[in-house]
Parts: C-alpha cells; sequence; structure tokens
C-alpha cells in the first residue's frame, strides 16, 4: 500500500465525520452526532465491556472501528430505509473503502467485518450490543438536553442479549426518572 492509498483511504473514512446519524435527523434532534461521533463511543464502550466480561478486546475494538466504515460510501440509512439486499451492498461499501489497503490488511479486516455482520463469536454479539446502547444513552443524552422525549421514544426499542439487560435498565431508569421530574 502507498501512500496515495493510504490518503484515499483516509479521506473516505473521513466522511463519516460529516455524515449525520439518520434517526436522529428525522426526529428532528437539533446538531445530531455524526456516524464518527456514534463510534467512538461504540469503541469504547466495546473496550470496556469486552474487558469486563473476559473477550478479546482487541479484537471488540477492531469490529467497532470497521462496524459502521460502508456508511462512508452508502450513508447511514434507517432500518425502513435499508433495501433487502442490505447486507450484500453493505459488504460491497465496506470492500471499496478498504480496497486500497495492503492485501493483509484487507484480508484481516474483511473477515472481522463478516464476523460482525454474521455476529457469529462473542466479540460481535458484544459490538452489535454497544452499537444499541450507544444509540439509547444518546436518546438519553438528547433528551437531558431538552429534545421532547416522545421524539426519543423508539430509539429506547431495543433488543439486546440478557448480559447486557442491566446496563439497558439503568438507562432506562434513568430515562423514567427524568421524565417524571420534568
Amino acid at each position: 500500500m502507498g501512500t496515495a492509498d493510504l490518503l484515499t483511504f483516509l479521506k473516505i473514512v473521513g466522511r463519516l465525520k460529516h455524515i449525520r446519524r439518520t434517526g436522529w435527523v428525522e426526529a428532528g434532534v437539533p446538531d445530531p452526532e455524526s456516524v464518527a461521533d456514534h463510534v467512538y463511543r461504540t469503541v469504547l464502550l466495546s473496550m470496556v465491556l469486552a474487558d469486563t466480561r473476559g473477550l478479546d478486546a482487541s479484537k471488540a475494538v477492531r469490529m467497532a472501528l470497521l462496524h459502521d466504515l460502508p456508511e462512508a460510501v452508502t450513508g447511514d440509512l434507517t432500518p425502513r430505509q435499508k433495501p433487502r439486499d442490505h447486507a450484500a451492498a453493505e459488504a460491497n461499501a465496506f470492500h471499496k473503502v478498504i480496497g486500497g489497503l495492503a492485501e493483509k490488511q484487507r484480508s484481516l479486516y474483511s473477515e472481522l467485518f463478516s464476523e460482525y455482520q454474521e455476529g457469529r463469536t462473542s466479540e460481535a454479539a458484544l459490538v452489535h450490543a454497544a452499537d444499541k446502547l450507544d444509540m439509547v444513552l444518546q436518546a438519553y443524552e438528547y433528551q437531558e438536553n431538552g429534545v421532547e422525549p416522545e421524539k426519543l421514544g423508539p430509539f429506547w426499542e431495543v433488543d439486546l442479549p440478557e448480559e447486557y439487560g442491566t446496563l439497558l435498565a439503568a438507562l432506562k431508569e434513568l430515562r423514567v426518572d427524568r421524565i417524571s421530574i420534568q
């Protein structure tokens, strides 16, 4: 991989800093987070949860860093906007983003992305959970900053494996406390 290929890769992934999360835009959240903002906390949450659960934190961090890379090409799509063949389109976009990297990196990153998409390991399940937990935490923070709770309701409806339910329940309790104070 040459310098030009690396710069191309960095330019493409840099788009994530400017792509606003579509769900928040549609909900009318003022100045919503970018995809890159979301990825950052998802990575940190993945690291902490993996360390807490004795899983491979390095693997979880890599997966979390890679999980939304396709959005640099596809944009951030809400579940209702995703086409039936979204997984294939996302995989194609992922390969486009990493296309200029060295073969060894492309192979490693492709394997991790595939593992994440398929949710076939504990680390992949953890990153999926961290992705959802970050969304719920972001909804709570928007509510704390004055966004009407009814605009954020759908963002609280997530399914998580039981081992992540405690954190979700704690967030939901904070939400109920916040709503009852208003």
